[in-house]
Parts: C-alpha cells; structure tokens; sequence
C-alpha cells in the first residue's frame, strides 16, 4: 500500500499514551509504517515500539538533522516533545491522548519508581500536551486527528474507522485494525 509521497505520516502523544498500540494498528492494517528493532519488545510493550532510532529522533529534531526526506508517504512515531521541532513541511499526524493518571501510572512502571513528585510531574505534561496539541492545530502544514487510547479499548470498532477515514486508504485492512486492539494489554487502567 502507498500514501501520498508528498506528506510526512507522524503518529504522536505524550510518552505511555498509545502511541505504540496505534503504530501496531497501523502496521497490522497493511499502512507503510517505519520501524527498527533497535528498542525490542519488553514487558511494557510487549508487541513492540514501533520506532526509529531506539527513540532518539528527538534529538536528531532538535539539530535540524532528521531525515524526513527519506520517510514521505510512511508513517513514523514521534513523541510529543519532539513536534516542537517540526520544520516546515506537510503532515498529516494522528495523536493520541489518554488519562494522564494512567499515563503517570505506566511511567512509574517502566521506570520502577514512584514519583515523589508526582503532582508537579502531572502539571508538566498537561502542559506539554496542552502547548503540543495548540501548535500543531495553528500550524497551515499539519492536519492533525486526535484519537483517545481509552476510548480506542472500549470502542474499536468506531474509533479505528475514524483513522481509517483520516488516512483515505481504501486498500488498508480494517478488519486487522481492529482485531490489533488487545484489551488484555489495557494496563493501569483508571474508572
């Protein structure tokens, strides 16, 4: 399957949003998606990352030396920080957001702590999030759909159409999409 090769795919949202569960979704769909095994499987993600560069493309953004040239038409996973380094260009970005107690929780996992300061920590993200999702909606180059990971788990069907729709592909699987969601995976859930 092809997308347009004029446009930089870019799935997003803060880090333990989702991002890795969409990318799989996509992948699953048959969508060109972009990834290398240098961050395998764990047992935070155990169906893969789905990244590049072991998750430094932040860095490489940040010195103007990403290669977004050579990535037109597939998609590739960036967390939210790493969009305030965007150059001009043309996106189309689908990103994630989920509750951010359950992202806290599953950051506190991975890292085997607990966050002490866990208030001051939960303020910086929403206002990660909050500025992320404001710049990207004023940028002209970027078309952006905001899907929830909590949402996607309890309505597959219907939230997975909207990507579906978002990306105009009528080749893609929608029925792999959907089956991709695995609601055993739902970890530090939050009611």
């Amino acid at each position: 399957m092809e997308l347009d090769s004029s446009t930089n795919y870019i799935v997003s949202g803060l880090e333990r949003s989702g991002t890795s569960m969409l990318m799989q979704i996509l992948h699953n769909g048959g969508y060109p998606v972009s990834a290398d095994k240098k961050r395998p499987a764990d047992e935070n993600n155990p169906k893969g990352y789905f990244e590049l560069e072991g998750g430094k493309i932040i860095n490489k953004l940040m010195q103007k030396q990403f290669p977004f040239d050579k990535y037109k038409g597939k998609i590739i996973k960036i967390t939210a920080y790493g969009l305030k380094y965007l150059p001009e260009g043309n996106y189309k970005l689908i990103y994630s957001e989920r509750n951010i107690e359950e992202i806290l929780d599953s950051m506190e996992k991975m890292a085997q702590i607990t966050d002490e300061n866990r208030n001051e920590t939960k303020e910086v993200f929403l206002k990660l999030n909050s500025f992320i999702k404001q710049q990207i909606t004023d940028r002209s180059d970027c078309t952006v759909l905001f899907v929830n990971y909590n949402e996607i788990l309890q309505e597959p069907k219907e939230n997975i159409k909207d990507i579906y729709e978002f990306l105009d592909q009528q080749k893609a699987n929608l029925t792999s999409m959907i089956k991709t969601v695995d609601k055993e995976l739902y970890r530090n859930r939050k009611e």
